[in-house]
């Protein structure tokens, strides 16, 4: 990639379209950090995101949430439903009182369309659209300033993809 600018506001939608590998995952990764850029700088409220490490990292992190596209390789086989949508929570000590922690679990699957049967299973024992929901859950679990979503609704059916 070349020669990319923008800027995104708060409660804004910003979308990059683009051919096959022109480069939108990478430059998704780009702005999560996952990757480090060889030029530029990419800014998260004024932030240098390239230049964070640590600690600064972790909390940045808290902020900016992934949905990936392959819903069948971005989930921990060995981790329940509930396990991998509570995680974030764990890493970050949020909602630490049990009860706290189940009613804010209940609304996060209701919003997402998961059913709670689901919580004690593996990602193995479900569709890739279900799988998909569990990633979505999962990013949106922090209530992020940012979610950058690569091809979010592809695992989705098309019913499911009309509504989203």
């Amino acid at each position: 990639m070349d020669g990319v600018s923008f800027s995104v506001m708060p409660q804004e939608s910003f979308a990059v379209v683009g051919e096959s590998g022109c480069g939108k995952t990478t430059l998704g990764k780009l702005v999560l950090a996952l990757e480090k850029p060889t030029e530029g700088r990419i800014l998260f409220d004024g932030r240098d995101v390239g230049a964070m490490g640590g600690a600064e990292l972790k909390k940045m992190r808290r902020e900016m949430q992934v949905i990936f596209q392959d819903p069948y390789s971005s989930l921990n086989p060995r981790m329940t439903v509930a396990e991998i949508i509570t995680e974030p929570w764990i890493i970050h000590g949020m909602h630490k009182d049990p009860a706290s922690r189940a009613r804010k679990l209940a609304k996060l699957i209701d919003d997402c369309g998961i059913a709670k049967t689901y919580l004690p299973r593996h990602p193995h024992e479900f569709s890739g659209g279900q799988r998909q929901r569990v990633g979505i859950a999962r990013a949106l679990a922090l209530e992020p300033k940012l979610v950058v979503a690569d091809e979010p609704v592809s695992a989705l059916d098309v019913s499911i993809q009309a509504r989203s």
